[in-house]
């Protein structure tokens, strides 16, 4: 399993920033995929989504960047659009052909050093970077300063990073796949509902591995609720064609992954959204097709925090 690029068309590079703890993830679809999206969370951050909106006139995007930095970290979605210039892939106006490449952000700025952000430059380097090997997961790109669990602060919130995994429909709806990548800043914890059991999170103090439980201690007001710092970004693509009012009911049937694997999820203090991308001519029921983009976001969620290391002086579960 490769993740996001086991569709075929998907392509998908990171860079990093080590020190300043943040960077960026160019996803590249550089012969068109048709977009939709689903945003749930209340402290969204983004560019282009016009671009995903069924209404808008054009019918397919060349790229999504997805980065750090806050608002500041938008600036990166130009240099994908550079480098897609650059290949001459866009959209053609007659004068120019224009990359169509829709952004969103995070905040990781209370980790690392605040004044580091991804720059166009850097967003040039992830989509340089873009192929269809298996996804890069952990602590990079767009997940380099991802945290999960701050209930109660920084001090006591866990490492996190990006995540991918796919899902192949099976029998008479072979050979359709769904696959996912997720970039987990949640306010919340995360959950396995493989074993019912949360993986990362708030933690009880500084000094422990042990979880606190983040949706039950919210029902005593417990926490210091840090508004606007928080955001899981998630793109899911299949090689099944779509229409944009399908791709759109795809990404929000994918949601009810969050739904599962974040607790709580959706909060009026994350920027949840999803991205789906369809690239390919396969056939399936889209309903089969949701359940399906929802599991794989599930895992994408779960490895994401499984594959972040220890950093920026959080504990991460790769050690």
């Amino acid at each position: 399993m490769k993740g996001l690029t086991d569709i075929p068309g998907i392509l998908v590079g990171h860079a990093s920033d080590l020190e300043g703890l943040t960077g960026c993830t160019a996803i590249l679809c550089p012969e068109g995929a048709t977009a939709g999206c689903d945003v749930r969370g209340a402290a969204v951050g983004t560019e282009e989504f016009g671009l995903l909106s069924p209404l808008h006139l054009t019918e397919r995007i060349h790229g999504v960047c997805l980065a750090g930095g806050s608002a500041f970290g938008l600036e990166a979605v130009s240099g994908v659009r550079r480098f897609l210039e650059k290949k001459g892939i866009g959209y053609p106006t007659g004068a120019a052909r224009v990359p169509l490449v829709a952004g969103a952000i995070l905040y990781d700025l209370a980790i690392g050093r605040a004044e580091a952000r991804p720059t166009r430059e850097m967003g040039e380097r992830a989509a340089a970077a873009a192929s269809d090997e298996a996804v890069e997961e952990g602590a990079v790109g767009a997940g380099t300063g991802a945290t999960v669990g701050k209930l109660f602060g920084m001090a006591q919130a866990m490492k996190s990073g990006v995540g991918s995994a796919s899902v192949k429909l099976e029998g008479p709806l072979a050979p359709g796949r769904v696959a996912a990548l997720a970039v987990v800043n949640a306010f919340g914890d995360v959950r396995d509902p493989a074993t019912g059991k949360l993986v990362a999170g708030a933690r009880k103090a500084p000094d422990s591995i042990e979880l606190a439980d983040t949706a039950g201690q919210m029902l005593t007001g417990a926490g210091a609720h840090p508004f606007g710092r928080n955001t899981t970004l998630a793109v899911v693509a299949t090689n099944v064609r779509l229409s944009k009012p399908e791709a759109a009911q795809l990404a929000r049937l994918a949601s009810a992954g969050m739904a599962r694997a974040l607790s709580p999820a959706w909060t009026t203090l994350d920027g949840d959204v999803v991205i789906a991308l369809s690239s390919g001519t396969e056939k399936a029921p889209l309903d089969s097709l949701g359940a399906a983009a929802a599991e794989a976001l599930v895992r994408a969620i779960v490895r994401a925090v499984r594959h972040a290391p220890t950093l920026g002086g959080l504990p991460g579960l790769a050690r």
